[in-house]
Parts: C-alpha cells; sequence; structure tokens
C-alpha cells in the first residue's frame, strides 16, 4: 500500500498530453519571433549587399574585376529568394527537431578556429575562417542573452542540454545554415566574401532583440522567470573591448565601415588563423616559421629562458637597423637575387641573436602574435623581391626597408589591417613609383635617387615615430604630382601628334577614295588623271583637315572632281560642245582656288592652265592633237609634299608583327579591357627589356600608344598586334593592384596550400 507522504509517479496520458501541447506551443512560439526576425534582418541585408557590390564595381581597377561585382550582383539578385528561403526552411526544421534531437558528439579539442585545414580546399577554407570569425566575435559578445536563451529552451525541451554549439539560433547555427544556403549562389569567392561580412554586421551583429524578444516571451510563459540576463550597454571595460574588436573588424584608418576594408582585416584574420594552425600541426614547437627554419632547438615545453618583449625586439632591431643603414647599398647586378632572399630568411635568428647580446643569454623563442608578425613581413619582403613587377634594382632598394617594416608592425598591429594605414600607403607608392622605373627613362636620376633617400631616411631616422610613414608619404605624393604634371604635358604632345598623323592618314583615304569612286571604270587622259591623283587630291585633303567632310567647301571640291572628269568626255554633237563650253570658266576658277590653296606658284599655275587650254582645244577640234598635253608633272611644294608620300613622313617605330590571334582569344579579351594609365612589360627577342605605360587609345583606328615614365612615346600598336604580343611572351601586363594587396593575397595562397597539403614545410 502506497504511504500517504509518498509522491504520486503516475503520470496521466492527459497530463502528458498537455506538456506536450505545451512544449510544442513554447517552441513554436520561439520559432515564430525567430523566423519573422530574422526574415527581415536578411531581407535588410540583401538590400545592402546590391549597394556594396556596385559600389566595389566602381572602384574596381579594370573590366575583370569590375565584371566580378557586376556578375555577382546579378547571381545575387536571380538567387536571392532561394538563398532566403533556404536559411530560412533550415533554421525552421532546426528548431522544430530541438526537443528530440539526439545529444551531439564530443567537440574537437582543437584550438578555436583550427579545422582540418588539410582536408578542405582553398575555397572552402576561406569560407570557413570567415564564419569562424564571426561567430566567435558574436558569441563573445552576446555571452549573457545567448546564456539565457540556452537556459530556457533547455527547460522546455524536458531537460535536453542546449549549448551555444546546439541552439539553432545561436551565430554558430545561424551562419551554418546562411553557408548551406548560399551554395544556392554560383558567385565568385571574392562576392561571396563580401556577403558574410555583411550578414555578420546585419544579421549577426542585430540578433541581441532576437534573443530579447524570445527571453520575453518564455518568461511571461512562466520558464525560469527569476534567471538573470541583463544586456551590456557598453558599460565597463569588458564592453568596451568587445565593442572595439567588433568595430575594429569593418573600420579603416580614417573610421569608414567599408566591406573592402572588412575584406583586409578579414585577410588579415586568416593569415593569422593560419600561423595558429600551423603551430598547432607543428605541435606547439616554437620557431618552426615560414622564414626562419627552427630559431633556437628549445621546444616551448621546454623554454626556461622568458620571451623578449615588445620593447627587447624593438631595441634589438634598432640595433640592426643601425648596422643595415651604416653599410653599403648592394647594386642589382652585384647582388644575388637567392642572397637577397636568405637575408631575409635569417632576420629571425638575427633578432634573437641581437636580443641575446643584449640580455646576456639567447632566447630560444618569441611569443605567438610576435612570431606571427616577423613571419608576415618577413614574407611580404620575400614576395617584393619575388615580385617581377618591379625591376631588380627597386627590389633592393626596397628590401632595405624589411627592418623598419617589421618595427613598424610591432609598434602598431594595425598596418596590416587597414588599407589606408601611413606605412602602408608608403609602401605601395614606392612600389607604384618603382613598376614604372628603368635606366632609358630616368637618366636624371631623379626617380632612383627620390625612392633611395626616402628607404635611407627610414633606415637613419625611424625610430618609433609612426608619424614620419605620413610625412615621407606626403613628400613622395608631391614628387608624383610634379613628375606626373611634366609627364602630362609630354603624353599630350605625344597624343596629339599621334592623332593629327591618324587625322591626316584618314583624309588621304577619303579623298582617294572619292576619287577612285567617281572615275570608277573610265579611263582618263593622263593629264586630267596626274590633276586629280596629285594637286586635287591634297586640296581635298586640307580642305578636309581645315573645315571637315561636311562643310561646303568639301562639297564643291567634290562637285569639280564630277565636272573635271566630265570634260574628259569626247565632243561629237554640237550640244557636248556647248555643254563643255560652258563648264570651262568653272573648272579654271576651281583650279585656282585649289591650287593656291596648296601653295602652288602663279607660274606652275599658269603653265598647268595652259596644258588644260591646249587639252580643251583639242577636245573642241580647233588644233592637233599634241603629245604635250598628254601630260602634266608640276612641281610639288615642299608645304604639301607629306600629303602626297606617306614615306616622307615622320618614320614611326614599327613592331615586328606578330602573328595574328583569334578574334575571341585571351589575349585580344585582355587587350580590349586594358585602359589608360596600365603598365605593360615588352621584351621582343635581342632588344632591352622595356616598361611602359597605356597612354592612350586611338578612337578613329583604335591604336593603342605607349609611353615611358617621362611621358615619351615608347610605340604605338593595333589591338590584333597587341594580343599576338601577349600570346608569344614578348609583352606581359604589370599588374595594377597595390603591392600589399597582391602581397597578402599570395600569402594566404602559400599558406592554405601548405595548410591543404597538411606539412610544415611551407618555404
Amino acid at each position: 500500500m502506497k504511504e500517504a507522504n509518498e509522491p504520486n509517479k503516475v503520470v496521466s496520458l492527459s497530463q502528458r498530453q498537455e506538456s506536450t501541447e505545451r512544449v510544442g506551443d513554447l517552441l513554436g512560439a520561439v520559432r515564430s519571433i525567430a523566423g519573422r526576425r530574422l526574415q527581415v534582418l536578411l531581407g535588410n541585408m540583401f538590400e545592402h549587399v546590391d549597394d556594396a557590390l556596385f559600389d566595389l564595381a566602381e572602384k574596381a581597377e579594370n573590366n575583370a574585376a569590375q565584371m566580378h561585382y557586376f556578375d555577382g550582383m546579378r547571381e545575387v539578385r536571380k538567387r536571392r529568394p532561394m538563398v532566403e528561403r533556404s536559411f530560412l526552411t533550415q533554421v525552421s526544421r532546426e528548431l522544430t527537431g530541438i526537443a528530440v534531437r539526439p545529444a551531439p558528439a564530443p567537440a574537437s579539442s582543437s584550438p578555436s578556429g583550427t579545422v582540418e585545414l588539410s582536408l578542405v580546399a582553398e575555397n572552402e577554407l576561406e569560407e570557413s575562417l570567415a564564419i569562424t570569425s564571426m561567430t566567435a566575435k558574436n558569441e563573445s559578445r552576446l555571452a549573457r542573452d545567448l546564456f539565457a536563451v540556452n537556459q530556457r529552451l533547455s527547460v522546455i525541451c524536458g531537460g535536453i542540454k542546449i549549448e551555444d554549439g546546439t541552439n539553432p539560433v545561436a551565430p554558430a547555427a545561424l551562419a551554418q545554415a546562411f553557408r548551406q544556403a548560399m551554395r544556392e549562389l554560383a558567385a565568385d569567392m571574392r562576392v561571396k566574401l563580401i556577403i558574410y561580412k555583411l550578414f555578420d554586421r546585419y544579421v549577426l551583429s542585430a540578433l541581441e532583440e532576437l534573443y530579447q524578444e524570445i527571453n520575453t516571451e518564455l518568461v511571461r510563459a512562466g520558464v525560469l522567470p527569476q534567471l538573470r540576463h541583463e544586456i551590456a550597454r557598453g558599460d565597463g571595460p569588458a564592453a568596451a573591448a568587445a565593442a572595439a574588436a567588433t568595430a575594429s573588424a569593418g573600420t579603416d584608418a580614417s573610421g569608414d565601415n567599408d566591406p573592402e576594408a572588412e575584406l583586409a582585416s578579414e585577410l588579415l584574420h586568416t593569415v593569422r588563423s593560419l600561423f595558429s594552425a600551423r603551430r598547432s600541426q607543428s605541435g606547439g614547437v616554437a620557431g618552426v616559421g615560414i622564414i626562419g627554419g627552427m630559431v633556437g632547438g628549445t621546444g616551448r615545453s621546454g623554454a626556461s629562458i622568458a620571451t623578449p618583449t615588445a620593447n627587447e625586439l624593438l631595441g634589438a632591431l634598432s640595433v640592426l637597423q643601425s648596422q643595415l643603414a651604416a653599410g653599403p647599398l648592394p647594386s642589382a647586378q652585384a647582388m644575388d637575387p637567392a642572397a637577397l632572399s636568405r637575408e631575409v630568411v635569417q632576420l629571425k635568428e638575427q633578432l634573437l641573436g641581437q636580443i641575446g647580446a643584449l640580455r646576456g643569454e639567447r632566447p630560444s623563442q618569441v611569443s605567438a602574435i610576435d612570431e606571427d608578425t616577423i613571419d608576415l613581413v618577413g614574407m611580404l619582403f620575400e614576395f617584393i623581391l619575388a615580385d617581377s613587377t618591379l625591376p631588380a634594382e627597386m627590389q633592393v632598394l626596397l628590401a632595405r626597408l624589411q627592418i623598419p617594416y617589421l618595427k613598424a608592425a610591432i609598434l602598431d598591429r594595425k598596418l596590416f589591417a587597414h588599407r589606408h594605414h601611413p606605412a602602408r600607403r608608403l609602401l605601395d607608392s614606392l612600389a607604384e613609383l618603382a613598376k614604372g622605373w628603368s635606366e632609358e627613362s630616368d637618366r636624371d636620376h631623379r626617380l632612383h635617387d627620390k625612392i633611395k633617400s626616402i628607404v635611407e631616411r627610414l633606415l637613419h631616422d625611424f625610430d618609433d615615430d609612426m608619424g614620419l610613414f605620413e610625412r615621407l608619404g606626403d613628400e613622395l605624393q608631391a614628387f608624383q604630382e610634379q613628375s606626373r604634371k611634366r609627364a602630362e604635358l609630354a603624353e599630350q604632345r605625344v597624343a596629339e601628334s599621334a592623332r593629327g598623323r591618324e587625322k591626316l592618314e584618314m583624309a588621304r583615304r577619303r579623298a582617294a577614295r572619292e576619287i577612285l569612286d567617281r572615275i570608277g571604270s573610265q579611263t582618263l587622259p593622263p593629264l586630267i588623271h596626274g590633276v586629280l591623283a596629285r594637286a586635287w587630291a591634297n586640296h581635298l585633303v586640307l580642305t578636309i583637315l581645315r573645315q571637315g567632310e561636311d562643310s561646303p567647301a568639301f562639297a564643291d571640291a567634290l562637285r569639280f572632281v564630277n565636272e573635271f572628269i566630265a570634260s574628259a568626255r569626247p565632243v561629237h554633237t554640237a550640244e557636248d560642245r556647248r555643254t563643255l563650253l560652258r563648264m570651262l570658266p568653272g573648272i579654271e576658277r576651281a583650279l585656282r582656288r585649289g591650287l593656291a590653296n596648296v601653295a602652288f606658284q602663279e607660274s606652275d599655275i599658269e603653265r598647268l592652265l595652259g596644258q588644260l587650254h591646249a587639252y580643251y582645244r583639242q577636245q573642241l577640234g580647233e588644233m592637233a592633237p599634241d603629245s604635250t598635253t598628254e601630260d602634266v608633272a608640276l612641281p610639288i611644294p615642299e608645304s604639301i609634299q607629306p600629303l602626297l608620300d606617306t614615306e616622307s613622313a615622320e618614320p614611326e617605330p614599327r613592331q615586328d608583327q606578330p602573328t595574328a590571334v583569334a578574334l575571341d582569344s585571351g589575349e585580344l579579351i585582355e587587350v580590349e579591357q586594358l585602359k589608360p594609365g596600365t603598365w605593360l612589360e615588352f621584351c621582343p627577342t635581342g632588344d632591352a627589356v622595356t616598361r611602359a605605360k597605356l597612354s592612350w587609345i586611338s578612337p578613329m583606328s583604335g591604336r593603342y600608344l605607349f609611353v615611358n615614365r617621362r611621358g615619351l612615346k615608347v610605340g604605338d600598336y593595333a589591338p590584333q598586334e597587341l594580343a599576338a604580343a601577349l600570346a608569344a611572351g614578348s609583352a606581359r601586363i604589370l599588374p595594377s593592384e597595390p603591392l600589399f594587396e597582391r602581397a597578402m593575397g599570395a600569402i594566404v595562397d602559400k599558406l592554405s596550400q601548405a595548410a591543404a597539403a597538411g606539412t610544415d614545410d611551407l618555404a
């Protein structure tokens, strides 16, 4: 018999059904709140995607990059409903099944952000790192509210433990659901990364209100009403630190939120995550790095000597910097590129040795963040030494900046994250100037000496004053502006000369075509043909150049051609005779004006008219034929000689005529996408390498005019000729992206490939 105080353990079916219905109602309320709010947030995000991609397309430096963004815009507009539907359906399905979900498998003990990098493709790696970054940031920021939601969901799900990793509305689950939905989108990875950043900004960063409403609804239903879940409003150092971490991900040095700035920050985060993964793969051994090999021989676990402080690193670097500044500048000819690269690689070893000399004991390692910074700067300068965009002499000069830039990166960790950082802008500007340098275009050594002076001033003067980079950047900008103005004047003269030659050539062709069309299949007397083909052709050319093809003067000149040809017809009847006699006074007047227009002397004009008078008298039957009237050879005035003879014009440098390329070839498409300002390198067989900037594309002939850094003409090519040179390898387009961007992209590629291969041999 049951004791009176024994609790009743029998649960009626009606109670169980009521409990199940209550769980279903509460989960339904949570699902409704999440669906409504996430739909609004996602819609707001997609409205900004269109604007962000359009802005990036407008800022794109070449047509290829621009088309990536425009293609992305079209794809997003087309597939947006499918992405939204997929995302919201996944979240709803996960919330529906949360109460019956089996316990999740234990999480991996790997550090946050280090996944099985060797098993994923490069694009998936970038995607994973973006997801990991935004998840970690928002989970930390939303910890209090999310904890309360987890606790209340655990209660209504019958005690199933709900944590950040299993909550369908937690940042991690939402980010993974969005990643799954993004598979509906066939877009370039650059476009996808921008969308992920906007998802972070407009969806994950706005989850507070979603969690507040869920908590409020569950409290109203009596679920853990006493649980405290106040939201941090930005008071205190923890909130300030979280806000700073959030802001730093997408704010550049000027304080402007900008998707490209966010990508730069995300790129740095990717690099640091890959460095962290590398350390994890190597078992946490110190100094196994990209550029230095094993730096000490003592692992982290066995290290007994304290790691150097930032001040010690800076002090040791200053000593090495002074030694470098005091040494001679190596020449590009005397310096083996491999030796330069070894110097870059050995800097970590030299640094630890110098710290040992300063403190009396040599450390075997540096801190993780300092090791990453040293390796990242080392890889940047390795890229500079391998970058064929830079002439060898410029590589040697810029490579000397490794120590000042390492000091700057230790002093200011934002150097690699912010596109507009003064040190970054200065190096980009130096590289851009260096790209167009050559001995031939810099005979006065102005450019070489300016770059050298900035390098030497950084070596001699930079200690800890970061303002030096901005001052040198302003000085370099003033130099660039002065050089640009001088070069522009020369470029204008070259373009005007080319434009004039093309107008002259087209006028010649138009004049010849008009005369030949009117002659047709007729055979003219040599005298008539000679006047039209020489003197009158030049009159037509000058009339086109001075007054235009639509002018009354040009129409009158063409009318003369018709009448002059008609005057050569045989005279058979009295009517033919009267017609010719009516025409002759007008022909004579027109000839006098036309020949005077092309600078014929009066005596030459009279001699020609005398021959014509004799010819027409023969036509009219007034005198017997005379062989002296059969041809005319007037002296051509020197002032119009170039109009007649293309060989006598200023000789043009002609390129070799390479084999023609197909109209749909990749090289021809590349040529069509070139814009003025793009630099190319020409290396014809047996000739010196020449660097030239595309200055002007002729709207008449389509020819591409190239100049050197001083604005002087290097050559000109028809589109087919230039495409054939690219296909043959005798010309190549130099990258237009800033040095830092190219270097960071190359570093991520190198690290990603090594991580995907599962090897520590990244150098």
